[in-house]
Parts: C-alpha cells; sequence; structure tokens
C-alpha cells in the first residue's frame, strides 16, 4: 500500500507547490494569457464544489465539503489496503486520494479552494481548476477504464 499512499503524497505537494506559486504571483482575479484564446493562468477562489456548485451557499458548505472529503479519503485508504494488488485500480484510488486531500487542506486553511488553471473558446468558459482536481479527473478516468478491461476480461 505505500507506493500508492507515496503516489498520493506527490500529487499533495505538488498541487499545494503550485497553488502557494500562483497564490505568491497573481492578485485574485489577475489573468496571464498563456495559450492566447484558449488557456490562461488566474488566481481565483471557489468556497464550491465542482463548477462552483453550492459556492453561493450561507458558508455551511464548508463544513460539508470538509466531510466529504475526509470521509472520501478514509473510504480511499480503506479500498487501497483491500486491493492494493491491482495496479490500474490503486494507481486512479491513489490519484483521486491525493486530489481530495489537496482540495480538503485548501478548505481547512482558507475556507475554499484555490484554483489557477482556465481554458476557454472565444465566450465559452471551463471552470477554473487546479492540479488537485485534474488528479481527481484522471483518477476517475482510469476508474472507468480499469472497470471496461475487468468486463471485457470476464467475457
Amino acid at each position: 500500500m505505500l507506493p500508492w499512499l507515496g503516489l498520493a503524497v506527490v500529487v499533495v505537494l505538488l498541487d499545494q507547490a503550485s497553488k502557494i506559486a500562483i497564490t505568491r504571483v497573481f492578485a485574485y482575479g489577475q489573468r496571464l494569457p498563456v495559450l492566447d484564446g484558449f488557456f490562461d493562468l488566474t488566481l481565483l477562489h471557489n468556497p464550491g464544489a465542482a463548477f462552483s456548485f453550492l459556492a453561493n451557499a450561507n458558508g455551511w458548505q464548508k463544513y460539508f465539503f470538509i466531510a466529504l472529503a475526509a470521509g472520501a479519503a478514509a473510504f480511499i485508504v480503506w479500498l487501497l489496503s483491500r486491493h492494493n494488488q491491482q495496479r490500474l485500480f490503486s494507481f486512479a484510488l491513489a490519484m483521486i486520494l491525493g486530489g481530495a486531500i489537496g482540495n480538503l487542506i485548501d478548505r481547512l486553511a482558507y475556507g475554499h479552494v484555490v484554483d489557477f488553471l482556465l481554458v476557454y473558446w472565444r465566450s465559452w468558459f471551463w471552470p477554473a481548476f487546479n492540479l488537485a482536481d485534474s488528479a481527481i479527473v484522471c483518477g476517475a478516468a482510469l476508474l472507468i477504464l480499469d472497470e471496461l478491461i475487468r468486463v471485457r476480461r470476464s467475457r
């Protein structure tokens, strides 16, 4: 199980280092075009969840998302302890675990998640995100791939 927890720690460290760097360099809302017309760096705060879900709630959402992330992290560690020989499954879980903990740290430290990656095209904007979010999405995609492979092998 140790390699998977190590991967989660690497995700947390990369996520937190990138957020610290952006926070030190950017003012809130400041944007820097990286790929003009497609990708910018920007500093934004998200008190909600994915796609700013519940961002405008009265503040209770902070505690809800802290509890949810802590519960999810505990469940993932339990899954890793039971399935650590399944490489793709465990890799995916470790990515999700690292992302969840990265965003949990933000909520505990600041009361919101620090986002800084902004993808857009013309007037269409994808909600800003961070490395923790990216790790969670990659982990979720790998879980789907793992299940598709497992189903295909069972036929």
